[in-house]
């Protein structure tokens, strides 16, 4: 995809982002192929019916039973990890998030970040926050740093670069980095980046991460990887800052073991992944290797309204396999760049409207055909589509009503003539008279409709007046039968 077409995926544009990415040939034959790959690994990963539906239950459980102690939670978080010597941060805003790991790095006048893969990093915009403040952050992940190099964002959760064909990578690589050689050997592009990343570890003055699960329990920091440039991001330079949303704490550690195994095999079919690390605290008196210093940045931007409606609480219970992505008719039509947010897909609709307001994601809950794809493999059971139906509902609720938990950006899609017409509609159905009227006059003016009636007419084949009737065909069949007898 040119870089054209990506600066104009706005969030408030979703319809025209859609319709340009559509045009769009090459990526939409990348994902129909990536996304067949996806969901035959899955299915690939759960062949016991039985044990994924037992597991599923076990899972969705676990995150619900955590989020309804949350509160709780994260303070015994809090106290464990200061226990073992992890600094802790709590950031209300994206723009809090930012300014305290920018204190983090100037506090040791740093000017290189290396990053182990964080949405939530990309969800604050921090490379683009540290760059105004004169400190380089390196994306370590390969797809993410495909499409850093790129100056793109990522376009799926677990698979940023998934949209880019080796031709994409070798051609990025040959322009942006010095002295590197077209090539579109796969083994080759990999080493290349590897060479370029090796060095920035052993240059970094910070590291960074994501976090998986944040065990209460323990005070552990869960991380989940293939690559290896997770852990090298945690231990070798002297500074480990993490960074996670609020809702990734769980109680215990036990807890955390089959929700891994639901995330690795529903996010690319793998039974477990490369790397699992497990990180409790900086460096110790007598270890020669890991970091002096550990920070976890605790961040809200917006969870805590979706935490305080029952209902809505569903969508914190996410661990971000991306699995409701890889099935959804409309992501694999248009990639994730359609959407103008971090987290695309079907769970980009349910959570962004929290962390960006309805005004800025009027068009997200309307972006799914409802087929319910993306509730049955979810692996925790969140009812997307029926989040997407209450989402629906607040996006055209007036902006005035009184509810019991107001989301920002109520009423955000509302529009006069919309209002009028449901009003009128109302109206109709309410009056036994009035609907009678109203179904007189439809069938005597009927012959003043549009012909093209959107998508029925422009995908069906209507009956032409050539057609026979059932009626017809029986007595032509009648017919038949006397002329032969």
């Amino acid at each position: 995809m040119s870089e054209s077409k990506i600066t104009v995926y706005l969030s408030r544009a979703f319809k025209d982002n859609a319709r340009l990415a559509l045009t769009d040939d090459k990526l939409r034959q990348s994902l129909r192929g990536s996304m067949d790959f996806l969901m035959a690994k899955r299915l690939a990963a759960f062949p016991d019916e039985a044990e994924l539906s037992a597991l599923r239950t076990l899972g969705e459980g676990i995150r619900q039973r955590c989020l309804s102690r949350l509160p709780e939670l994260l303070e015994k978080l809090e106290d464990k990890l200061t226990a073992n010597g992890v600094k802790v941060h709590w950031a209300e805003t994206a723009e809090d998030a930012n300014r305290i790991i920018h204190g983090i790095v100037a506090g040791r006048q740093g000017k290189l970040m290396v990053k182990g893969k964080s949405m939530v990093s990309e969800e604050v915009e921090l490379n683009h926050y540290l760059a105004e403040q004169g400190v380089e952050a390196v994306e370590s992940d390969m797809g993410e740093y495909i499409v850093q190099l790129a100056g793109e964002k990522p376009t799926h959760i677990i698979m940023p670069a998934i949209h880019k064909t080796k031709q994409d990578i070798a051609q990025l690589f040959h322009e942006q980095l010095p002295d590197t050689p077209y090539t579109e050997d796969v083994d080759a592009l990999i080493q290349i980046g590897r060479r370029v990343l090796r060095r920035k570890f052993l240059e970094a003055d910070v590291g960074l991460s994501g976090v998986n699960f944040a065990v209460a329990e323990t005070g552990t920091l869960c991380l989940v990887e293939n690559e290896g440039n997770g852990r090298m991001c945690t231990t070798v330079p002297d500074v480990h800052v993490a960074i996670t949303g609020i809702e990734k704490v769980v109680e215990k550690l036990e807890d955390v073991a089959p929700l891994y195994s639901l995330l690795t095999r529903s996010a690319i079919g793998q039974p477990i992944t490369t790397y699992f690390n497990m990180i409790s605290g900086p460096r110790r008196a007598g270890e020669k290797d890991g970091p002096r210093e550990v920070h976890l940045v605790l961040l809200d931007n917006g969870r805590s309204q979706a935490y305080a409606d029952e209902q809505l609480r569903k969508t914190l219970q996410c661990i971000r396999c991306g699995a409701c992505m890889n099935h959804c008719p409309v992501y694999t039509r248009i990639g994730g760049h359609a959407y103008g947010t971090t987290y695309p897909g079907p769970i980009g609709e349910i959570i962004s409207p929290h962390l960006m307001g309805l005004e800025n994601t009027r068009d997200l809950p309307t972006a799914s055909s409802l087929c319910g794809a993306c509730g049955e493999v979810c692996p925790v059971r969140i009812p997307i589509p029926e989040m997407l139906m209450r989402l629906r509902e607040e996006s055209q609720r007036p902006a005035d009503e009184r509810v019991a938990h107001p989301l920002r950006g109520q009423g955000a899609a509302a529009g006069g003539a919309e209002r009028l017409a449901w009003k009128g509609w109302r109206l109709v159905h309410a009056s036994p008279n009035l609907y009678r009227l109203f179904g007189l006059a439809a069938t005597r003016l009927r012959q003043h409709a549009p012909k093209n009636q959107l998508g029925w007419t422009q995908n069906h084949l209507p009956l032409t007046p050539a057609a026979k009737t059932l009626h017809e065909l029986v007595r032509e069949r009648e017919a038949n039968k006397g002329r032969s007898a």
